[in-house]
């Protein structure tokens, strides 16, 4: 970790942020411009390792290639001391997953932020660009000028794939077990978090832009019911019940939730299920 006062490049740091399987985040001064950044760092121990460092160019590509009001947009790359680095924009909130913790959404509140985030996903769809790990840890909610509202943006583009490479194959199946964290990810021919991965992803099938869809119906659930859509006592049990589960009713546990509602985050949780099938 990078202490508070250090440098990298032109960039002070003021605080850790967060810290995953890829490096560290900061809060960070762009000396030169004098603006508040978030610095995200990769990890020194995964510098060496093959296929890391195109993963997190990937993202820096990703992001820049898309402009969207709800997507962090990303200010600069770069390398000091041996640390490749990724420069954003600061943003002040929480992350979705910590605000879910505290209870669901009220439902006005969880579809403004789900259109946000359809509204993204479809920005970086159009583009070509699947985000693969869509999930409420990857969203800020971020505040606005309006006291007390926030702003839901979309982040974290670490194992995005762009439309040009889907057709290669991939392996047709786990090469290995995944190694458990929290929340259950896994990486090697099957990339993702495992709670909000489409059964076709669980399967070693490329994901496409309706896993990304998945994904989104998983969180919507989750946004409204302050739980997550599919779970497990372990991790066989959990990839079981995705692949054989129907997507859970919002209406036995919200029933102020209007039937198209209950509908919309069914059918997204399931289109791609049912075409797989």
């Amino acid at each position: 970790m990078q202490q508070a006062g250090a440098r990298l490049g032109p960039y002070e740091i003021e605080s850790a942020l967060g810290a995953g399987g890829m490096g560290e985040v900061y809060r960070a001064r762009d000396t030169r411009l004098g603006r508040v950044v978030a610095l995200k760092v990769l990890a020194a121990r995964l510098g060496a390792v093959p296929g890391q460092r195109e993963r997190f160019s990937r993202e820096a590509r990703a992001i820049s290639s898309v402009e969207h009001s709800n997507i962090c947009p990303l200010y600069d790359v770069g390398n000091a001391e041996g640390r490749d680095f990724l420069v954003m924009q600061f943003l002040d909130g929480e992350n979705l997953a910590d605000r879910i913790a505290r209870g669901p959404l009220p439902l006005d509140e969880a579809l403004r932020h789900a259109i946000a985030i359809a509204d993204a996903l479809d920005k970086a769809h159009s583009h070509g660009i699947i985000h693969r790990d869509l999930k409420p840890g990857n969203v800020v909610l971020a505040k606005t000028p309006r006291q007390g509202t926030t702003e839901a943006r979309l982040l974290d583009f670490g194992l995005a794939k762009t439309q040009a490479v889907i057709g290669t194959k991939s392996s047709p199946g786990m090469t290995s077990p995944p190694t458990m964290t929290t929340p259950l990810t896994m990486e090697r021919s099957i990339v993702g978090t495992i709670q909000y991965m489409a059964p076709e992803q669980l399967e070693g099938v490329e994901a496409d832009t309706r896993s990304d869809i998945w994904a989104f119906g998983c969180v919507l659930s989750e946004m409204l019911t302050g739980e997550r859509a599919f779970g497990g006592a372990s991790q066989a049990s959990l990839v079981g019940s995705i692949l054989k589960d129907q997507a859970p009713r919002l209406d036995a546990a919200l029933p102020h939730v209007p039937p198209a509602r209950d509908h919309g985050a069914r059918s997204r949780s399931t289109s791609r299920r049912t075409s797989t099938r």
